[in-house]
């Protein structure tokens, strides 16, 4: 079928990564459910340009394959494009393929973090796809639409084969968009916005609530954390940009909580400071959660969101092994975090720790002094992640290569945090995951953990809600820590 329009128009998919008959029983989409964020700022940066564009979130709607298939058939999109991580790219390449069968002329474009980082090995090994976009999607996207398929060379931060059928990337772009400069996300393009989107459970205190994405990068390197998409910039919306984002959201779709879903939300000082003298001196009384690196935390910073709103901060430990934690990421103090813990807490805001488990030199002992150092804070919630080498951390091309940190199974679609894919030297998988099982099952036994729960039952209403509906996967999970039951 052949397209010929002026007006360009594309889909924006993000894929479920899994069969949609898990989905009921997936503990992570029970906890929680993210609105695809990067998509839903690119839909809004096409559509300031004239371009037409609509996002169909599978994670929400898992069920969205009758909803693309009838998309494709009656809008006819020019171009299709998938956000995904490592562990749903497998399902894009599968809607891709339906996607061409039903219009074979329609374009093929994979962004996110995966293709960022595996660039030209992307079309090299998928022939499906027709356009990889590395890196920040707003500009380059709209770019590659507009070019409609000519001088693509001029076009950076893209990845596709040309006339001699030869894979390129056109390397990166060096003059990146001011923040401040662009639209909103499209929420109004998600479907069942915001109902459809829950934060994880008990980390909220009203409903309805959202999230956004004040800056992009990262200032550190942290072995563990993928690179791909900003590489080493850091930049981050002025607190002028974030007070009128916090007001379109109540005043648009009845917002009240928030969590920035940025990697260092308190690195900037001077603007987190400027923002809370927004939320203090207006009348929006929302509330909002960050997360943060210690080192960024005093007194000064702490008093100030307490008072504009901030409800909890979470916290990367990673490890309470102090040796294990210095190999892997910069300024690894586990006294300086619990002085930082210890002041939050002051503050009378709630703290959320979180860890992960299987880095490379993990052993049973550092695994007891983790647990034995987490169990000593006074932390209200935690989450443990299962270590995953992404394709864009520092670490991974040392654990594919070599194999003398541990064995690794590189099998893409349970490469969600959520499985023990890597398995460092000295420890078996059987071992790891029985250690993994009693680290959280222990946590939620204790007294003061449970009390903490119970004595919230009043003030998190909604939460408490969710966890009874949904009981019996919440057990399921704390018992075997499977993410789908089966």
């Amino acid at each position: 079928m052949i397209m010929n329009r002026k007006n360009k128009k594309i889909l924006l998919v993000h894929p479920l990564g899994y069969k949609s008959d898990k989905a009921s029983t997936d503990i992570s989409r029970i906890a929680n459910i993210t609105p695809p964020l990067g998509i839903a700022s690119i839909c809004a940066y096409l559509l300031l340009r004239q371009i037409d564009c609509d996002i169909i979130d599978c994670y929400a709607h898992p069920d969205a394959d009758k909803k693309i298939n009838k998309y494709l058939e009656t809008e006819k999109p020019d171009y299709i494009g998938f956000s995904c991580s490592t562990s749903t790219f497998m399902d894009g390449i599968r809607i891709a393929k339906i996607s061409k069968s039903i219009l074979s002329d329609i374009k093929i474009v994979f962004g996110g973090a995966h293709v960022s980082a595996l660039k030209e090995s992307i079309i090299n090994n998928f022939n499906i796809v027709d356009y990889v976009v590395v890196g920040e999607g707003e500009q380059t996207l709209t770019e590659l639409i507009e070019a409609d398929n000519k001088n693509l060379s001029d076009i950076k931060n893209i990845v596709y084969k040309n006339y001699d059928n030869k894979v390129v990337f056109t390397g990166y772009r060096k003059n990146l968009l001011d923040l401040d400069s662009l639209p909103f996300p499209a929420y109004e393009k998600l479907d069942g916005y915001p109902e459809k989107y829950k934060l994880p459970i008990f980390n909220y205190p009203k409903t309805p609530n959202s999230s956004c994405i004040s800056s992009r990068g990262c200032p550190y390197s942290c072995s563990y954390c993928d690179r791909s998409v900003f590489r080493k910039t850091f930049r981050f919306n002025s607190a002028e940009y974030l007070y009128k984002h916090f007001k379109y959201l109540n005043h648009n779709f009845g917002i009240k909580h928030v969590n920035f879903y940025d990697d260092q939300f308190t690195f900037h000082k001077k603007r987190v400071l400027k923002f809370c003298d927004l939320m203090i001196s207006g009348d929006l009384k929302m509330s909002f959660n960050c997360a943060a690196r210690a080192e960024h935390l005093d007194h000064e910073i702490v008093t100030a969101m307490k008072a504009a709103g901030c409800w909890m901060i979470s916290l990367g430990i990673e490890t309470g092994d102090q040796k294990l934690l210095a190999q892997h990421r910069q300024n690894a103090n586990i006294e300086m975090l619990r002085e930082k813990i210890t002041l939050i807490k002051k503050a009378k805001i709630r703290v959320k720790a979180l860890l992960m488990m299987g880095l490379p030199g993990e052993t049973e002992e550092s695994i007891s002094k983790s647990k034995k150092y987490v169990y000593s804070l006074p932390i209200d919630d935690f989450n443990l992640a299962k270590f995953t080498p992404f394709p864009g951390s520092p670490i991974y091309q040392q654990i594919k290569d070599g194999g003398s940190l541990g064995t690794f199974d590189e099998n893409w679609e349970k490469m969600d945090c959520m499985e023990f894919i890597f398995i460092p030297n000295g420890i078996n998988k059987e071992k790891m995951e029985a250690l993994f099982i009693d680290f959280y099952r222990s946590h939620f036994m204790r007294y003061k953990v449970l009390f903490g729960y119970f004595s919230m039952i009043w003030k998190l209403p909604d939460s408490w809600r969710r966890f009874f509906i949904d009981f019996f996967s919440f057990m399921n999970f704390i018992k075997n820590k499977k993410r789908v039951q089966t």
